[in-house]
């Protein structure tokens, strides 16, 4: 009988890494020593845009804040800071959120905002 090498395991391997890059064009997408570095790159790019992203969610939410409070006499960072002198403990999201769905509540927030700065 002839010697098997890995057998079944190797072509579980090779099937796991041709399926990972699907999609890939041209090599790297079907010969298999230029698809295991296409995958090795792909998921560290993919771990980067992970990173990212949440950069990305934070800069939006800031410019959808700077924009409500403009809409209502307050620059950004008077913003910020008048919430942390009125004790008001939202996250940025959160007021974004509440901005876009509940202006009306929006509008306390920033009354409170503006109170809390005069004093």
């Amino acid at each position: 009988m002839p010697r098997v090498r890995k057998g079944a395991a190797r072509r579980q391997a090779k099937k796991r890494v041709l399926k990972a890059v699907k999609g890939h064009r041209g090599s790297a997408g079907r010969l298999i020593r230029l698809a295991k570095e296409a995958v090795v790159r792909a998921d560290v790019n993919a771990r980067i845009g992970r990173k990212l992203r949440k950069r990305d969610f934070r800069g939006l939410w800031i410019t959808r804040l700077s924009a409500a409070c403009r809409q209502r006499g307050v620059r950004y960072s008077q913003f910020i800071n008048g919430l942390k002198k009125a004790n008001i403990a939202l996250n940025r999201k959160m007021l974004s959120e509440i901005a876009i769905a509940d202006p009306k509540g929006f509008d306390a927030i920033v009354e409170a905002v503006k109170a809390a700065a005069e004093s």
